[in-house]
């Protein structure tokens, strides 16, 4: 069954409930909650996505995140997909939003920032390979991996708010 997402205005502001699916396909827009992971000595976790997933499979992501489920916050749905995919409970903070309109559809992105333990156990069906990358060695990844158009957008944002 396809997840229920709450499609929002250009103000971020709740119109209706309608399935992931149907967002992406009509290109409405929905949230979407990210969180850029660090570790106690600033590095920044960088994964990629198992080959067997619909979306981007075997890209990179700088991002740990999606969809935000119906009544949920952003920070509720930042959390949750931290202990799903990287079975670590810690409360992100968020730093901002925006509409992104990179990937396959338009959605409001809410970009948080979390610094978690060194070792995190991420779920096989979701992560290939992780690893912890400092800023330099994040730049130089971003100009020679294959990354998922959200994380080039989000992640300059970032630095920018840093």
């Amino acid at each position: 069954m396809d997840e229920l997402v709450e499609r929002v205005d250009g103000r971020d502001h709740v119109v209706g409930v309608v399935s992931r699916r149907q967002a992406v396909r009509e290109r409405w827009l929905h949230r979407v909650a990210v969180t850029v992971c660090r570790d106690g000595l600033g590095r920044v976790l960088v994964h990629r996505r198992a080959e067997h997933l619909s979306r981007f499979p075997g890209f990179h992501e700088v991002l740990v995140g999606g969809a935000v489920n119906v009544g949920e916050s952003y920070e509720q749905a930042a959390a949750r997909e931290l202990t799903e995919e990287l079975g670590i409970r810690v409360q992100p903070r968020l730093l901002f939003t925006f509409v992104n309109r990179a990937g396959l559809s338009p959605h409001w992105l809410g970009v948080h920032e979390a610094v978690m333990p060194d070792a995190v156990v991420p779920d096989p069906d979701e992560v290939a390979w992780h690893g912890w990358l400092t800023e330099p060695e994040l730049r130089s990844a971003l100009l020679e991996w294959r990354f998922t158009p959200d994380s080039h957008e989000a992640f300059s944002r970032y630095l920018a708010v840093e």
